[in-house]
């Protein structure tokens, strides 16, 4: 069958590129046209409404079904302008008479009664929904939703947990910033950098300007050799987390590539109930991490079962 793949995808975001190798890989029946790298997101301005956007009509008309894939997409935290984005992607696969699919999704937390609307907007017209955490099940409870939603897990769990941690005879500790890093995770930093580590690596998973200069504040609390690293690719984020002893993020797939290798990860959230606030409350064991894996595997199947019905 035929679907697009609806996500932030294309913008150089190491995690939301996971995502999208995790669908290609663990559906390979399935022919993907991925919104954002085969094709560009609908017009949402006047910018954008000179890109070649009628080529997405195209492929919706084409397509069987349309799958939101993973990722918080309808949350507020920082810009209601995502939940608008990723609703009139909806509301025009809707007009277009595509089922909607939403699949291993994050909802919310909501700043605003506009954002959530937005957000039960859409997910009341899927077919099928499943939530990657027990945060976002709550807050579409009690929603008029089609079908009962799924509690699954993070899908690049599954994909992280194939790589093995490497021994080092150093002691390393994994930096990972955001562009926005807040007060919390400084703090949280300066605080590790008092244990004995001989390096700190910065591994920067959207290399821009603002990261970078974060990435020098870093640098300037550390007392040891330090290097800042641009991650381009999955692989590399991969086998960069395998190398160190420990990590502190406030990038949500940094922090899970750790807890997926069974590597020691401090999460910092940006706010209560958001995702890395719902990560950081999963215990850390080996009991915990197949339990995760069984979600996974559960919403995928789920996901193919429901998929089989329009396909």
């Amino acid at each position: 069958m035929r679907c697009l793949l609806v996500g932030n995808y294309g913008v150089r975001n190491i995690g939301d590129e996971a995502l999208r190798e995790y669908f290609i890989a663990a559906f390979p029946d399935v022919y993907w046209t991925v919104l954002g790298v085969d094709v560009p997101r609908l017009p949402f301005g006047f910018r954008s409404f000179f890109t070649s956007w009628l080529r997405t009509i195209s492929a919706i008309r084409r397509s069987d079904a349309v799958v939101f894939g993973g990722g918080s997409l309808f949350t507020d935290s920082e810009s209601v302008f995502a939940c608008v984005l990723w609703w009139w992607h909806g509301f025009v696969a809707r007009i277009l008479g595509k089922p909607l699919f939403l699949a291993f999704q994050g909802v919310g937390p909501f700043r605003t009664s506009f954002a959530q609307l937005l957000a039960r907007s859409t997910f009341e017209k899927a077919l099928f929904v499943s939530v990657r955490d027990e945060a976002s099940l709550k807050r579409i409870e009690r929603w008029n939703l089609r079908s009962k939603p799924i509690l699954t897990f993070d899908p690049v769990f599954a994909l992280f947990s194939t790589k093995k941690p490497t021994k080092q005879q150093k002691r390393i500790l994994a930096v990972i910033p955001r562009a926005n890093s807040d007060d919390a995770f400084f703090v949280a930093v300066s605080s590790l950098l008092l244990k004995p580590f001989d390096e700190v690596r910065i591994l920067l998973m959207q290399p821009d300007s603002c990261e970078q200069r974060i990435a020098a504040r870093i640098q300037a609390m550390t007392t040891v050799p330090s290097v800042t690293i641009s991650v381009t690719s999955v692989d590399q984020l991969l086998t960069e987390v395998a190398g160190v002893g420990e990590v502190i993020s406030q990038r949500y797939h940094g922090a899970l590539a750790a807890r997926a290798m069974g590597i020691d990860a401090s999460v910092i959230p940006q706010s209560a109930g958001d995702k890395l606030d719902e990560l950081r409350k999963l215990p850390k064991n080996s009991e915990e991490r197949s339990r995760l894996l069984g979600f996974v595997e559960e919403g995928k199947k789920s996901l193919l079962k429901a998929l089989a019905v329009v396909g």
